[in-house]
């Protein structure tokens, strides 16, 4: 029988690999009184399934899960529609949610070494069907928060703060908000590009009168998020030699996009595409500040694999095992590793992560639900 991880031990779970908890002091104080956590991460169904939202999320979404924390899985159908995704139709929308896109996030997680049958799915249209009480919380929502907050919240859909934009847009916000008081969510969980949400979620949480957020006692509670940082893409940044504070406030700008194929991995790419990108990928000699492949290892393969093996001949100093990020960091930063050889350890690293998923999307219903969606994309 597995030992019962202590209060301390849980919270550490749930922190490691993350940007930012909002509400730690309250995180850890529920843990340490043993209350039941139900966490949730919210996904637009948009396209293929790149390393960022498959790997990333799932990543600590398999950390909730050896915490102790019930995990749900949302898939933003309604969202994905008010944001356009996959030509605004809104039944096609549906049949990739509860097709590809559950079939990816189940093999992503098998990816990261979870159990891809302790997930649970949650389609926004079900949530939302017949229930007065979700769309009560929509509206109290909104009439708590400013018309112009609202506006600048629109960024957590990939939209630029300022823009025109039609009004179904700034419902957006205030729905995500609501799928969280509606579901009795102590612990959203999202990319850090989506904390503006988050925000409004804890602002209004004491204010709203239909669904809030309860400890067992009966409490009422602001949702604590937790937020993971946004990988980067693999090509070169826009403007180059960039200073730490341009890279700081522009990250959202560089994240991994599956707008620009080329720059991100899918989980099901071959290992040959997988190869060819990393190959391809911007990568300077001693840079580490903006280095999309020290990026991923740092994010990706340690947390997973625990270690890089980077194999080379030995006249250039023979194969090497890095046990730590900050190891290989270094040595990069000294030139004591080539960026050809971090790019053949980390395409390696990405081959063997990801085979799960290839053999999943191989065969059966997944090799169908991915071939139906590429040919959606294409005739787009």
């Amino acid at each position: 029988m597995a030992k019962k991880l202590t209060a301390k031990e849980r919270f550490e779970l749930i922190k490691r690999n993350t940007d930012e908890i909002l509400g730690e002091t309250e995180l850890l104080s529920m843990l340490e009184k043993d209350e039941r956590l139900k966490h949730y991460i919210g996904f637009e169904i948009s396209g293929k399934i790149h390393l960022g939202t498959g790997l990333m999320c799932m990543m600590k979404v398999n950390d909730f899960v050896k915490a102790g924390v019930d995990c749900s899985i949302f898939l933003a159908d309604w969202h994905s529609w008010i944001n356009d995704k996959l030509g605004g139709n809104l039944d096609a929308i549906k049949k990739v949610a509860v097709g590809y896109f559950k079939e990816g996030l189940k093999a992503s997680m098998k990816c990261v070494g979870g159990d891809s049958e302790k997930l649970k799915f949650v389609l926004g249209s079900d949530l939302y069907h017949n229930n007065d009480l979700y769309w009560l919380n929509v509206i109290d929502i909104s009439k708590h928060t400013s018309l112009s907050r609202m506006m600048r919240s629109i960024t957590i859909m990939g939209r630029k703060e300022g823009g025109s934009v039609d009004f179904a847009k700034l419902i957006y916000p205030p729905m995500q908000v609501a799928d969280i008081f509606a579901q009795g969510l102590h612990m959203p969980h999202a990319g850090i590009d989506q904390r503006k949400a988050q925000v409004i979620a804890r602002d209004v949480a004491m204010k709203l009168s239909f669904s809030p957020i309860l400890d067992s006692k009966g409490n009422q509670l602001k949702p604590m998020a937790v937020h993971h940082s946004l990988i980067m893409g693999l090509g070169k940044p826009p403007k180059w030699p960039i200073t730490k504070e341009e890279l700081k406030n522009a990250l959202s700008d560089f994240k991994m996009s599956k707008s620009k194929p080329d720059t991100c991995i899918f989980i099901h790419d071959s290992e040959e595409e997988v190869k060819r990108k990393i190959n391809k990928a911007f990568c300077m000699e001693r840079e580490i500040h903006y280095n999309p492949i020290l990026d991923w290892c740092k994010w990706l393969v340690f947390p997973i694999k625990g270690k890089l093996q980077v194999k080379r001949p030995e006249k250039f100093g023979g194969d090497v095992v890095y046990d730590s990020y900050e190891k290989l960091e270094q040595d990069f930063e000294a030139g004591k590793l080539h960026p050809m050889d971090l790019k053949n350890g980390a395409a390696d690293a990405f081959i063997e992560i990801l085979k799960p998923a290839r053999e999943h999307f191989s065969k059966g219903k997944p090799k169908a639900y991915l071939e139906n969606l590429e040919k959606m994309i294409i005739t787009r």
